[in-house]
């Protein structure tokens, strides 16, 4: 399998964490960082679509926000600013 190796520099305390949470996981560092880099990368794949959506079709009320993200298991957050001046 082709790997893209790369050298990061954390805070101390940061690293120590990463390290623990990969430890518990049973997973190495990098996969570690693969992961929390996948879970980013989507996450932002998910803003832009929704700011797609939103920009097109205007803001999504935040009862259905509620309401999905309550389906989904996943905790409501905050909209934005931006969202907010959007939706206004």
């Amino acid at each position: 399998m082709k790997v893209d190796k790369l050298s990061i520099s954390l805070p101390p305390e940061l690293g120590d964490a990463v390290r623990e949470s990969a430890r518990r996981r049973v997973i190495s560092v990098s996969g570690w960082f693969a992961n929390a880099a996948q879970h980013q990368l989507r996450s932002e794949a998910l803003a832009d679509a929704l700011a797609l959506w939103e920009g097109e079709f205007g803001a999504i009320p935040e009862v259905a926000m509620t309401v999905a993200l309550k389906e989904r298991g996943a905790r409501p957050r905050k909209r934005t600013k931006s969202a907010s001046r959007q939706a206004g």
